[in-house]
């Protein structure tokens, strides 16, 4: 099985544009459709499907914490049925537009802060899995996260993701940024193929961790997101995990 590439998508709203999805579309396998609540909106939200049905790209869900103005990238406090039941409006969201163009939900993967504390927090990861349930489709996640271990004994398929354009703490914690910064293509490339050779991520000191890299996310809002996604469509698009 070849590493699959992932990208955000469809995060623009209203007359805001944001990354380049018609550049992007072509380089990756799956894309990752906001649902409204950090980003899009449901003009966006079609447009994008559509997007991905013409290019034959899979569809998957990405939604988020009610933070459109810090664009999902802060954290809130929500109990477990007040989550699910946010993005339960979400995902269905975007299956209605799916349907619409005779496609189906290929994953489910959280956007931003509400990722990140799936990974760390019971009860999010919880209620992740109860939209799940709902869906039955896969789930995006981390390795030696609550992401892996919750998500699997709830008895749902978990896919490993690495991402290419963001920085990991020394262990494996990812680092949420409220912006991204510009990385360079072919370093990036090398850590994903790091990362898929010899299952170990780089971490910001230079130190390495244990990863599984069965998917590789490269953000549409990354300065140079085309190029990165270039390089790491050339350099893994003949490795296998």
């Amino acid at each position: 099985m070849r590493a699959s590439l992932n990208c955000d998508m469809g995060e623009g709203f209203g007359l805001y544009r944001m990354g380049d999805d018609q550049g992007m579309i072509p380089l990756i396998d799956v894309a990752n459709v906001a649902c409204g609540f950090h980003g899009s909106d449901p003009d966006h939200m079609r447009a994008t499907v559509r997007l991905a049905k013409a290019h034959g790209v899979k569809v998957g869900a990405h939604p988020s914490l009610p933070d459109l103005q810090g664009f999902g990238r802060r954290e809130m406090k929500m109990g477990r049925e007040e989550l699910a039941n946010c993005m339960l409006y979400q995902v269905g969201a975007l299956v209605g537009f799916l349907r619409a163009e005779g496609m189906v939900l290929n994953h489910i993967k959280p956007h931003g802060s509400l990722y990140g504390m799936a990974a760390r927090q019971e009860e999010v990861a919880h209620a992740v899995c109860d939209v799940a349930d709902i869906y039955g489709v896969p789930l995006f996640g981390m390795i030696g996260t609550l992401h892996e271990r919750i998500y699997a004994e709830r008895g749902h398929k978990f896919v490993a993701e690495y991402y290419c354009d963001l920085d990991y703490a020394p262990g494996g914690a990812l680092i949420v940024t409220r912006e991204h910064e510009a990385k360079d293509p072919e370093e990036m490339a090398a850590r994903c193929l790091r990362a898929i050779r010899e299952g170990q991520g780089t971490a910001n000191d230079g130190s390495t961790f244990p990863t599984r890299c069965e998917t590789i996310c490269v953000h549409s809002d990354t300065p140079n997101a085309i190029d990165i996604a270039r390089a790491v469509r050339a350099a893994v698009s003949e490795e296998t995990v």
